[in-house]
C-alpha cells in the first residue's frame, strides 16, 4: 500500500505502561503439566531453528536440518502420545547455506529462511542487499530476512525507508519477507511502532524484532509495541502480518511468555506459525528438556539434546 505517515505520525507510546503489561506475562500467568507440555510442543512448531555462524559448514546445517525434522526425541515422542512427529517452523541460514538446507529438507514441508541485504548491520549499497536477495531466493528460500537501515528511522526518514523495504518486496518475488527492525539499535519505543508501521505498508509479511547481534534483543516490551502495530493494522487494513521475536530466547519459559502475548494481544490466530515464528537455537534443547522432566519427574542434563 501506499506510504501514510499520518496513520504514525502522533503516535505515542506510555513506557511505564508499557513496562507495566509486558511485565504481567511471565509473573500472572502460568500453565502446569499436561497444559505446559501442549504450550512447548505448539512452541516447537513455531521455531526458526537457526545458525548464523562464521564457521557454519554444509554438514553442520545437514545436522541442523535432521534436528528440524525431529526436533523431538522419538522415545518422548511415544510417551506423550502424540499420533506423529512434529517438526520446526523453518530452518533458517546465511545464503551460502541455503542449498544444502534446501537439499536436506527435501520432501519434509519445512522450508528455508535465509538472512539477506548485509546481515547483521545492513550497511551495503541497495543494489548489492537486493541482489542477495535474489540470490537466496534462486537457492531456494522461501523466506528472506532482510535488516532496515536503522539511520533511517533515526534520522525520521519514513519515505527512504518505505522505498527500501518495498524494493526488497519486489526482489523477494514469491518468498515471504521478514522485515528485521533492529530494535535495540532503534533508540524509543515510538521508533519501533513507526517502523513497524512503515514495513507494513511497504509489504513485509512478518515484522521481526532483531538480528541476535544487538547489544539488547527481543523483549517483551518491544514486542508488545510491535504487536500492537499488528493489530493496528490489521484493524485498518484487515491484513495479517507475522510476528518474531528473535536473539535472547533461551529458556522454555521464554517460549512461553511470548505465546501468552500473542494470544492476549492478537488471539489464537496468531499462535500459528504462518503468523508467529521464534528465531531461537539454544531454545529448543531447553524445551526438549522440560518435556523430559514432564514425562519422567526428572531433570536431564542438556547434552542428552543436542541441536546438530
Amino acid at each position: 500500500m501506499a506510504l501514510k505517515p499520518d496513520w504514525f505520525e502522533n503516535a505515542r507510546v506510555n513506557l511505564t505502561g508499557v513496562e507495566r503489561r509486558a511485565a504481567t506475562m511471565a509473573t500472572r500467568r502460568t500453565v502446569k503439566k499436561e497444559w505446559q507440555a501442549a504450550w512447548l510442543l505448539k512452541a516447537i512448531t513455531c521455531i526458526d531453528l537457526t545458525t548464523l555462524a562464521g564457521d557454519d559448514t554444509a554438514e553442520r546445517v545437514k545436522r541442523l536440518c535432521a534436528k528440524a525434522r525431529m526436533p523431538v526425541r522419538a522415545d518422548l515422542i511415544e510417551a506423550l502420545g502424540l499420533d506423529a512427529p512434529i517438526t520446526t517452523g523453518a530452518v533458517c541460514v546465511y545464503p551460502t547455506m541455503v542449498r544444502p538446507a534446501v537439499e536436506a529438507l527435501k520432501g519434509s514441508g519445512i522450508p528455508v529462511a535465509s538472512v539477506a541485504t548485509g546481515f547483521p548491520a545492513g550497511l551495503m549499497p541497495l543494489n548489492l542487499r537486493l541482489e542477495e536477495i535474489r540470490y537466496a531466493v534462486a537457492e531456494g528460500a522461501a523466506e528472506i530476512d532482510i535488516v532496515i537501515t536503522r539511520s533511517h528511522v533515526l534520522e525520521q526518514n519514513w519515505e527512504a525507508l518505505y522505498d527500501e523495504v518495498a524494493a526488497m518486496r519486489e526482489a523477494c518475488g514469491p518468498a515471504h519477507l521478514k522485515a528485521i527492525l533492529a530494535t535495540g539499535d532503534l533508540k524509543t519505543l515510538r521508533n519501533v511502532y513507526k517502523a513497524s508501521m512503515v514495513a507494513m505498508m511497504a509489504g513485509a509479511d512478518f515484522i521481526k524484532t532483531s538480528t541476535g547481534k544487538e547489544d539488547v534483543n527481543a523483549t517483551l516490551p518491544v514486542s508488545l509495541v510491535m504487536v500492537r502495530a499488528l493489530r493496528d493494522y490489521h484493524d485498518r487494513t484487515g491484513y495479517l502480518i507475522g510476528f518474531k521475536p528473535a536473539g535472547g530466547l533461551k529458556a522454555a519459559k521464554d517460549a512461553l511468555a511470548w505465546q501468552f502475548l500473542m494470544k492476549e494481544e492478537l488471539g489464537n490466530r496468531w499462535l500459528e506459525p504462518d503468523l508467529f515464528r521464534i528465531g531461537a537455537s539454544s531454545l529448543l534443547g531447553d524445551i526438549e528438556r522440560q518435556l523430559e522432566h514432564f514425562i519422567t519427574g526428572r531433570y536431564s542434563s542438556s547434552v542428552r539434546h543436542p541441536l546438530a
